[in-house]
């Protein structure tokens, strides 16, 4: 039997089966030579059906968790279509003729590196919250559908770490806890 310890955050305990959260393997294939015009129209639908989770997420955050969990998903939103972002992840297509994946992965960490060196602590924990948006949109771009547990009983869920907009996502009435 495999037995876990670890500090408590929250009152209580929880005896049940343990569920390791996974993500999809979204490895990243740079390209060589891709339509730039053909990559922004494929980059171009991922922002749509990003901004659209994410809009439905922060309803949803909004009747079940409050204000101020939803304006953070409405930020992520307003991320998707930041001039900046979108100008990098542009560049990128045009001059180095890669994948739409590619270049929003490196645009997403090339603004999450600058957030995590700032001197704000607030503003350095903001750095994930980038790395979850490119992430999202990478996801949309490699068709890879989010959210859920493949358990039919509750379990106790672990993972390394849990994005906000990962754990909106998942069905409570199967969650016992968490270990992180």
């Amino acid at each position: 039997m495999l037995m876990l310890q670890g500090k408590g955050v929250s009152k209580g305990v929880v005896k049940g089966p343990l569920y390791f959260f996974g993500r999809p393997d979204t490895t990243i294939v740079k390209g060589d030579n891709c339509d730039a015009a053909w990559e922004k129209q494929r980059l171009a639908q991922a922002q749509a059906a990003t901004i659209a989770q994410l809009e439905a997420l922060a309803a949803a955050c909004r009747e079940s968790s409050g204000e101020e969990m939803a304006i953070l998903f409405e930020t992520h939103a307003m991320f998707v279509e930041d001039e900046d972002f979108v100008c990098q992840i542009h560049e990128a297509l045009d001059t180095e003729r890669c994948t739409a994946e590619y270049a929003v992965q490196a645009a997403g960490e090339s603004f999450a590196a600058m957030f995590a060196a700032m001197d704000d602590a607030y503003m350095q924990a903001r750095a994930e919250d980038i790395r979850d948006v490119a992430r999202r949109i990478v996801n949309n771009l490699m068709g890879i559908v989010e959210g859920g547990i493949d358990s039919e009983e509750p379990v106790i869920l672990a993972a390394d770490d849990l994005a906000p907009s990962e754990t909106i996502q998942l069905d409570k009435s199967k969650i016992l806890g968490f270990a992180t």
